[in-house]
């Protein structure tokens, strides 16, 4: 196989080599073997089941807000960040802290970027022009905030361990003149009708992406969204439930070992197998994970509705606690439109029921989680 397949190292006038892609798809052809084909249809499989799973749901919208949070956590811990899922969901309370660490803050505005680009995906198609928008997002006023969000680079980037320099780094991306170049071939690569099966088109584009590198920071965790994106705008997925960070972060050295041996080593079909079973092992949990959070909604319904009545100021508070598990009473006060005497005693049957645990231990501006959901959302959490 041809080593350059994916593109070559090519010398620069300051004196380092700089990777320039080839425009996907790869030449020659993808090798799809029998293993491909099998991985393949599993992962169709699975990522099926989930999108049925999705619409079955008593209320989507639910929980794809609370995997959205789950994801920015997952994805920003890849980057470094300490921030915990309860962390971000503190913050959202109504006793959050007035000072915004600097970890959750960038978990808030992965939520943020997430968000907005599900929101502009439905009247934008996947485009340069919604890159940007969602990195300028991502990087407001946080941590690489000074390298130019929403904006491409214009200059030289690289990837290696802290402290390298382009004489050492791992991998050197395209200098700006041909990043601009390859980002306006995928672009147009996303527009085309495409020769392969959808989710192996999602899994070249992803790698393709990632070999750019366009942003001075920030460039995983877009790549990363991107292939939610891609499979929601395809309709491979009604919801966007399906985020691979996990399966990434879990496999982090060969991550980076299948992405350098398409660079180096023309390894398409390999990153291709990896990528596939990724997709079927994160669709598969996902699947678990909704049926969890199904019959923990209906048993704890029924427990509810067995002392209160089905129309009780509980049970219609536990609805909202899918979307806010961690609260303050003044919390509850304000999404009941109630007032705080009544919310206060909302909380106080809760907690009688075992759904809902003080978790601060101070007598003024307590909290309040539910645990039980929020223990099968950190399933995943390191």
């Amino acid at each position: 196989m041809d080593s350059k397949r994916a593109g070559q190292y090519i010398s620069q006038t300051e004196g380092y080599k700089a990777f320039i892609p080839n425009p996907l798809p790869p030449n020659p052809p993808l090798n799809i073997d029998s293993e491909t084909v099998e991985i393949l249809s599993k992962a169709d499989n699975a990522i099926g089941r989930l999108s049925g799973m999705s619409e079955a749901l008593p209320n989507p919208d639910l929980f794809v807000a609370m995997y959205v949070r789950k994801e920015a956590v997952l994805s920003s811990q890849i980057e470094g960040t300490e921030a915990s899922l309860e962390d971000v969901l503190e913050y959202e309370s109504e006793s959050r802290p007035k000072t915004l660490p600097n970890d959750v803050a960038e978990v808030v505005n992965y939520v943020k970027a997430m968000n907005y680009g599900l929101s502009r995906v439905k009247e934008l198609p996947l485009s340069l022009r919604l890159i940007k928008e969602m990195h300028a997002e991502l990087m407001k006023g946080v941590r690489g905030q000074e390298k130019t969000p929403g904006e491409f680079r214009k200059t030289q980037n690289w990837i290696g361990p802290k402290g390298c320099t382009l004489a050492n780094a791992r991998f050197v991306p395209p200098p700006p003149h041909d990043m601009i170049r390859a980002m306006g071939e995928l672009e147009k690569y996303m527009h085309s009708k495409f020769g392969y099966p959808l989710l192996i088109e999602c899994g070249l584009m992803h790698a393709q992406f990632e070999t750019i590198h366009p942003f001075l920071d920030g460039n995983s965790r877009i790549g990363r969204l991107l292939i939610t994106f891609f499979l929601c705008h395809e309709e491979i997925l009604k919801k966007p439930l399906l985020y691979l960070s996990h399966y990434f972060r879990a496999n982090r050295m060969e991550y980076y070992d299948r992405l350098m041996g398409v660079r180096e080593d023309a390894g398409f079909e390999l990153w291709i197998k990896f990528f596939l079973r990724g997709v079927r092992e994160v669709a598969e949990e996902a699947c678990q994970e909704s049926y969890k959070i199904i019959e923990l909604k209906d048993s704890d319904r029924k427990k509810i509705t067995e002392v209160y009545k089905e129309s009780s100021k509980v049970a219609l508070f536990h609805e909202k606690m899918f979307t806010r598990p961690i609260i303050s009473i003044k919390d509850i006060a304000d999404l009941m439109n109630t007032t705080f005497p009544t919310a206060n005693d909302v909380c106080n049957k809760l907690i009688k029921l075992g759904m809902l645990k003080e978790i601060t231990g101070k007598e003024r501006n307590k909290l309040f989680a539910y645990k039980s959901y929020l223990d099968i959302l950190k399933s995943a959490e390191g």
